[in-house]
């Protein structure tokens, strides 16, 4: 197949859309169940592949409900009930080659020719879920090997799926660029020991490329390394050069919580802004950015996120998305909480930031969103932008959301590499930190987003361990 030159755009999209169609074409030999309704109707040859889920046995006819992980929905397959059909059960792997019909409740279903067997289940073998059976999150949670074959697992990786590409997508059109910042790094962002250290385990290896005045299990790189926080560093280094960047990448803290928002190991979306000299424009930003990402997302997976919440016994409304959130200062915050401090689970903490009682409280307060802004500076860390006219506050925000409490982090950064320098939180490894504010500074500004607490804010999930594939947590690293 050949495709001759064209400078249009519209052309070129055109060609682009047919090579998909060809690639399509050429690759798959089956047609996957959650794109049947859509391209195909009554009459039509189908062949499908997928796992039986269930089994029903009548006189004449054997109906087998089959998945292939595209969709929370099942599709019907009628083959005759004949010997050679017998042995078709749950679990099993099939081929199915057919014609599409009207099912009596108006859906799709395909009446076989030919049915091929290409793997046995071998559930009564020590499979550990039952077909009919809804097991609880904790037991599912045990065999992260066979959990995507359980039907909410599986919607909540497809939702996870298309809101990665929703990000990408919504960033990629305001010309952002990504940003793959590195999961190794000397650095400790955040300054709050929460690190976990990295070395060969290879004693041998250390031996080999221990130097003079360098411990042996620093011997490797040199100096202490560690698995990145944030790359948040990372990516100022970047904006410095070409203007607004973006990275959506692993991130560790090495916290003793088993809390159900939180994770060893996670995906932080996180955003720099050049040239960004006011907080509330980052806050906005924030609010559109979350806003268009999840109404795309009911747009292109609505299906499973009603099927996420359903299993969730959470709402499938989102009333957010069509409010304005609030700002409010921290000591608004802080006066709104004091006046109701015998509402409140926890005690108010002067030193610290607010607990999940007391984010939630303020949110059911102002019955929207809410961006808590000008934190004090002794609890946030040194690359804040401190207040000209108030040195005890920098212009920080935290968004507070219904369910989760605190999503996003950010603020403008400190541009004075003189003021940078004073800090008395500045880490002695960061004068690279200084230089870019020493060679051509720019004003910034960004934030962080923990994905997984987006992704249970959206489809309701209680734990945080269920919205990722394989969760890490203490005493829990498995496969």
């Amino acid at each position: 197949m050949r495709f001759d030159r064209c400078g249009n755009a519209g052309c070129r999209r055109i060609k682009i859309k047919i090579k998909m169609l060809f690639v399509r074409r050429f690759y798959s030999k089956s047609e996957r169940i959650a794109h049947i309704f859509n391209s195909h109707k009554p009459g039509d040859s189908l062949s499908i592949k997928g796992w039986i889920k269930n089994v029903r046995r009548l006189k004449n006819n054997t109906f087998l409900d089959i998945n292939d992980g595209s969709t929370s929905n099942r599709f019907q397959v009628v083959v005759p009930r004949t010997p050679e059909n017998q042995h078709l059960g749950p679990g099993s792997v099939i081929s199915a080659v057919g014609q599409i019909q009207v099912a009596p409740n108006g859906s799709f279903e395909l009446h076989a020719d030919q049915v091929e067997m290409l793997a046995e289940g071998h559930l009564q073998e020590g499979y550990p879920f039952s077909p009919k059976q809804k097991h609880p999150p904790e037991y599912v949670r045990e065999y992260l090997h066979l959990r995507s074959r359980v039907d909410y697992i599986a919607a909540q990786m497809r939702v996870r799926h298309k809101a990665q590409k929703a990000i990408h997508d919504y960033m990629d059109e305001l010309d952002f660029v990504q940003i793959n910042t590195p999961l190794l790094t000397t650095n400790d962002c955040e300054g709050a020991g929460e690190v976990f250290r990295t070395q060969p385990d290879s004693e041998a290896l250390l031996k080999q490329m221990v130097r003079p005045n360098v411990p042996m299990e620093q011997s490797y790189f040199d100096s202490k390394v560690f698995l990145s926080v944030s790359g948040q560093l990372h990516l100022e280094a970047m904006t410095y050069g070409l203007g607004n960047t973006y990275t959506l990448s692993p991130a560790f803290r090495a916290e003793n919580s088993k809390s159900p928002l939180h994770l060893s190991e996670f995906y932080m979306f996180e955003a720099e802004l050049a040239q960004l000299e006011e907080l509330d424009k980052l806050a906005r930003f924030i609010e559109e950015m979350i806003k268009s990402v999840t109404t795309r997302l009911l747009e292109t997976s609505s299906e499973d996120l009603n099927f996420c919440q359903k299993n969730s016994n959470s709402s499938c409304d989102l009333p957010w998305l069509q409010v304005p959130w609030t700002i409010m200062s921290y000591d608004e915050a802080l006066q709104v909480l004091q006046e109701n401090k015998d509402s409140l689970k926890t005690p108010i903490s002067l030193n610290e930031g607010f607990s999940k009682d007391q984010e939630l409280f303020l949110v059911a307060h102002c019955d929207a969103p809410v961006f808590v802004v000008d934190w004090p500076a002794q609890q946030k860390p040194f690359y804040m932008k401190v207040s000209r006219t108030n040195p005890n506050r920098v212009h920080a925000l935290d968004l507070l959301m219904p369910a989760v409490g605190e999503l996003c982090g950010g603020s403008l950064r400190e541009c004075d590499p003189e003021v940078l320098k004073s800090h008395p939180q500045m880490p002695k490894d960061l004068s690279w930190y200084v230089d870019l504010r020493k060679y051509g500074g720019i004003p910034t500004g960004g934030f962080g987003m923990g994905f997984e607490r987006y992704l249970q804010l959206i489809t309701g999930v209680k734990n945080i361990r269920d919205v990722i594939p394989f969760p890490r947590y203490p005493h829990s690293c498995k496969m």
